[in-house]
């Protein structure tokens, strides 16, 4: 089934995961790199590897950088050493929420920060993440 998504024209992106008879601990490949997935020692699992809302904001967080810094190199902007950090929680009513919070080594004016801001709330996996996705599954093979 793997061959069968990679040869799909469409395919964004692509993940596989094993499951080790180690409690939780998962491996994930994407056909090229490899991480390691379980839940916290508190949770039952061993902490060998990102919790799934870990992988969640780590995806946001990746593509936060990725889209200002191509940004900014396009404006010909120097960002120096970007980072962001990124929360989760939910509200009282129970309502995910996710909190980013940008920095930047080199100085920016309050103009180029407020055009990051912008940018930043339209990055690809933000737009995604706020329209939601269809989620489809079915039965496969026997391993």
């Amino acid at each position: 089934m793997a061959r069968r998504y990679r040869q799909m024209e469409n395919v964004m992106a692509y993940a596989r995961i094993v499951s080790s008879a180690d409690n939780y601990l998962h491996h994930i490949s994407n056909g090229s790199f490899d991480v390691d997935a379980d839940e916290p020692t508190s949770l039952g699992g061993q902490g060998k590897g990102f919790a799934p809302f870990d992988l969640y904001l780590a995806s946001l967080a990746a593509c936060t950088a990725i889209t200002l810094r191509m940004y900014a190199q396009r404006k010909g902007w120097d960002l120096g050493e970007f980072h962001a950090e990124l929360r989760s929680e939910r509200d009282a009513d129970g309502r995910f929420h996710v909190h980013r919070v940008l920095h930047a080594s080199a100085e920016l004016s309050d103009a180029q920060w407020q055009r990051l801001l912008e940018v930043v709330e339209k990055t690809p996996v933000t737009l995604v993440m706020r329209e939601g996705a269809r989620i489809t599954s079915e039965r496969g093979s026997a391993a």
